[in-house]
């Protein structure tokens, strides 16, 4: 059986190819306890930010991508 790591779509996922929006992510996450939640989600809106990707970030910090 192969193993998912060394599967093309497996390691597909891993990659970050938007180094842009990683960044703008981390910045809003590390704002959250300060600013909070709202405030956070405001600027991922206002800098373009997918809201899927918001929403899974700021609401499900367990599903965040690392790396």
């Amino acid at each position: 059986m192969e193993d998912l790591e060394t599967r093309p779509a497996a390691q597909a996922r891993v990659v970050r190819t938007d180094l842009r929006t990683r960044d703008l992510v981390n910045q809003a996450v590390a704002s959250v306890p300060t600013l909070g939640l709202q405030r956070a989600a405001e600027f991922l809106a206002a800098m373009n930010v997918p809201a899927e990707i918001a929403v899974r970030t700021l609401v499900y910090p367990h599903r965040r991508r690392r790396g």
